[in-house]
């Protein structure tokens, strides 16, 4: 089931009405993509309790009208809801059931979305874990990077039972411009894999045809203007084409946490005995760029594998 930001489920009420307005919100994880998010919030009236290690993050949103936290824990024992976004599955895992954790300071029937990209198996195991505290779980990444959290435009891909995803479904609205209930607890992030794996291919196969076509001797950003509105086009194209000509690879999705993501798919492939051959691929370019120091360069960077076999540089012409 797939719901619009514009309205809830009654049809004519608007996400931003009194009653979900002063929801008070537990956010843990401020950074690249929590950050944005929790600004979001705060923007649509959320009163906001924070925390992470990041000391300079927690200022920034306590400067706007956050409270700070210094634990999980404390986060847990001041709200009745709380959304984590954190770099993986171990670090997930350290918030919601380490010492001083979520799990340690949350009252019974408290909900906590997982917005992190994690295995799906740690997710379900989380889930399990939670709900025998009497709590409530759902695993929620998110597909967007960067300019979609800033834009409140990121997808969401939700998994846990549907009275829970209807409970928080107008909260994620303020962050996203589509929720999506895709099934149980790990199936957020079953699909969230399936995003990241067409990602990182279509970047690939972006990549290998523009250096095709500037070996070539042809312009480039023609090519891009030429293919865009048919079959070849796609959200991919839009969004990376024009800044890889630009030479622009700072980070809206990094590498790094890319690698991740396909460490996760190729994880969870292996145990349900799934060939993966084509992200496996993408990944030993990922890894090969990280050896290079290219790690914290955007996903789109993929270009620069492919530019230096063929040595050749994708610019757009001055005039483009």
């Amino acid at each position: 089931m797939e719901f619009s930001r514009t309205k809830s489920a009654a049809g004519s009420r608007c996400f931003d009405e009194i009653e979900i307005m002063k929801t008070k919100i537990g956010f843990i994880g401020l950074g690249i993509m929590g950050k944005p998010m929790a600004k979001n919030l705060l923007k649509a009236g959320h009163p906001l309790v924070v925390h992470d290690l990041n000391r300079q993050s927690v200022t920034e949103l306590v400067s706007l009208g956050a409270e700070e936290a210094p634990s999980p824990k404390e986060v847990a024992q001041k709200v009745r809801h709380i959304i984590t976004m954190l770099p993986n599955s171990p670090e997930v895992r350290e918030v919601l059931t380490g010492p001083n954790g979520i799990i340690e300071g949350a009252a019974p029937g408290t909900l906590v979305v997982d917005m992190s990209s994690i295995s799906p198996i740690v997710a379900r195991e989380m889930g399990e874990i939670l709900t025998r505290k009497g709590l409530k779980f759902l695993d929620a990444p998110v597909s967007g990077g960067e300019p979609g959290a800033i834009n409140a435009t990121l997808s969401i891909m939700v998994g846990g039972l549907e009275d829970v995803f209807y409970e928080c479904r107008d909260i994620l609205l303020v962050m996203g411009k589509s929720v999506v209930r895709v099934g149980d607890v790990g199936s957020g992030n079953v699909t969230k894999l399936a995003n990241q794996i067409m990602v990182a291919l279509h970047i690939a196969a972006m990549s290998e045809a523009l250096v095709l076509g500037a070996k070539a001797g042809v312009d480039p950003g023609l090519i891009y203007s030429a293919i865009r509105g048919g079959l070849a086009g796609s959200n991919v194209l839009e969004a990376k084409a024009l800044r890889v000509m630009d030479r622009n690879f700072e980070p809206g999705f990094k590498i790094d946490l890319h690698i991740k993501d396909l460490a996760n798919a190729l994880d969870a492939a292996r145990q349900l005995g799934v060939p993966l051959f084509l992200t496996a691929q993408a990944m030993e370019i990922m890894k090969s760029l990280q050896v290079e120091g290219k790690g914290q360069k955007d996903h789109s960077a993929i270009l620069n594998f492919y530019e230096k076999l063929a040595g050749i540089e994708v610019r757009k012409p001055v005039s483009f």
